[in-house]
């Protein structure tokens, strides 16, 4: 029963980020959807592509059910998965993690949470592990770069969120008087400090 409860509220939730994540895209051109925001390269498109492959090799390899279409090989990572080439569009990388979800569905409502599965890419003595792991590790994978995203988004328009129906309008007036008050008590603070 607590098992059944488990996996669904986890698989629930990876459907919920998977979707907030594919949203950080929304309404952006190519440039934006693709640049690079920080000093590593981080870009938004990128960052699909790079959970998307991750997903796929966790619910694919892991429990002997590889993903049906070709994958880098880890040994062979250049970081060709954090960013689009120029022949990638946004639809192929949105797509071919639409197709990553539809895969992994299937693995996770085959196996049971204890189902056994074998990370090779893991060190020992870890390596051996089940679908409870694997789904709690690409769950935090997935919120870990979504809330990325939700910060790189933030900086080229302001858009903050998880979803369309939660989103607010932008109230500049209001942001700018709130970042002030903070940036106001780091200031007091550090002078503080200083004293």
């Amino acid at each position: 029963m607590i098992d059944e409860f488990a996996k669904a509220n986890l698989h629930g939730r990876l459907r919920r980020d998977r979707a907030a994540l594919v949203w950080k895209l929304d309404g952006l051109s190519e440039h934006d959807a693709r640049r690079p925001l920080t000093a590593t390269g981080t870009n938004l498109l990128g960052l699909v592509k790079h959970v998307a492959t991750v997903e796929a090799r966790y619910f694919g390899e892991v429990f002997d059910r590889p993903s049906p279409e070709p994958l880098p090989r880890w040994q062979d990572h250049d970081g060709g998965d954090l960013w689009a080439a120029a022949g990638e569009t946004r639809e192929q990388i949105i797509a071919f993690y639409q197709r990553v979800w539809e895969h992994s569905d299937a693995t996770i409502d085959a196996l049971p949470l204890d189902a056994p599965g074998h990370v090779p890419w893991w060190s020992d003595p870890r390596p051996n592990t089940n679908l409870f792991a694997v789904m709690t590790h690409v769950l935090g994978e997935t919120d870990r770069h979504t809330g990325q995203a939700d910060i790189l988004r933030e900086g080229i328009d302001g858009r903050t969120g998880m979803r369309a129906e939660y989103e607010q309008p932008i109230d500049e007036e209001a942001r700018a008087a709130h970042r002030a008050r903070i940036e106001e008590a780091a200031a007091g603070t550090a002078a503080s400090i200083k004293a």
